[in-house]
C-alpha cells in the first residue's frame, strides 16, 4: 500500500483529498501545516507527498528544503500562485511536479501515478517513442519496426533525450536542462533549448508541429509523454 502525506492548512480540500486517496487504497497521513508535515514525515515515511505551498508557519520551499534532507519520496506541489517564478522554485527545490488550485481530482491521481513510476529505482531498459526505440543501455535510437539504420542525434541531443526519457510524465525545468547537458553557467541560454527540442522532434516526432512526445510547457520547462499515454485516435 502506498503512503501518502497530503498537506494542506484548507480543512475542506484536505478532509476531500483524504476521503478520494483512502477510497482508492492509499494509506494517508495529514499534516496542516510545515512544522508537522516533517514531524508526520518523520514518523510516517511516505512514498509520496502532496504539499501546498502556502502554509501558515513556513514557505512550502522550506519543507520540500527538510524533506530532501533525508527522503526522496516524490513531491507533488498544490498551489493557488500562477506566478511561473514560484512554480519553477518549487520545482527546482525538489518537487516533482505541481497541480495548480482548483484542480480536478483526476488530474491529480494522475499526476500521482506518473510520479510513482518515475519515482522506482529500476528503469526500464528500452523506451517507446512513436516509430522509434530509445535505448538508453545501449545510448541509440533505433527504429521500432526492427528495419533501417538508428536516427543519428548530436550528443547534446541524446543527452537531453535521455534526461526526459528517464523522468516520464515529469515536467523538466528549463534550468535543469541547462544545468546538466550545457553546466551551472547556461541555466538562462533558454533559446538553446529551444533549437535543440526544434531538432529532435523533427527527427523523433511523427508530426513536428504537433509534437506528441516531446512536450513543451510554456514558460516552464519539457515533459516526455510515455507511448501509452499518447492518443493514437
Amino acid at each position: 500500500m502506498t503512503t501518502v502525506l497530503v498537506v494542506d492548512d484548507e480543512p475542506q480540500i484536505l478532509r476531500a483529498l483524504v476521503v478520494n486517496m483512502r477510497a482508492r487504497g492509499y494509506d494517508v497521513h495529514t499534516a496542516a501545516d510545515g512544522a508537522s508535515a516533517l514531524r508526520v514525515a518523520g514518523l510516517h515515511p511516505p512514498d509520496l507527498v502532496v504539499l501546498d505551498l502556502g502554509l501558515p508557519d513556513m514557505e512550502g520551499l522550506e519543507v520540500i528544503a527538510g524533506l530532501r534532507g533525508w527522503s526522496t519520496a516524490p513531491v507533488i506541489v498544490l498551489t493557488g500562485r500562477t506566478e511561473q517564478v514560484q512554480k519553477i522554485a518549487a520545482l527546482d527545490a525538489g518537487a516533482d511536479d505541481y497541480v495548480t488550485k482548483p484542480f480536478g481530482i483526476e488530474e491529480l491521481f494522475a499526476r500521482m501515478r506518473a510520479v510513482s513510476r518515475r519515482s522506482h529505482p529500476e528503469h526500464a531498459p528500452e523506451v517507446r517513442l512513436g516509430e522509434w526505440v530509445v535505448d538508453l543501455v545501449a545510448a541509440r535510437v533505433r527504429p521500432a519496426s526492427g528495419r533501417g539504420e538508428d536516427q543519428k542525434l548530436t550528443p547534446k541531443e541524446w543527452r537531453i533525450l535521455e534526461i526526459l526519457v528517464r523522468n516520464p510524465g515529469r515536467l523538466v525545468t528549463k534550468a535543469q536542462l541547462l544545468r546538466e547537458v550545457w553546466g551551472p553557467s547556461y541555466e538562462s541560454e533558454s533559446h538553446y533549448l529551444r533549437l535543440y527540442l526544434a531538432q529532435l522532434r523533427r527527427k523523433l516526432e511523427p508530426d513536428p508541429s504537433r509534437p506528441a512526445y516531446l512536450l513543451t510547457e510554456t514558460g516552464m520547462g519539457y515533459r516526455f509523454r510515455p507511448d501509452d499515454q499518447v492518443d493514437c485516435s
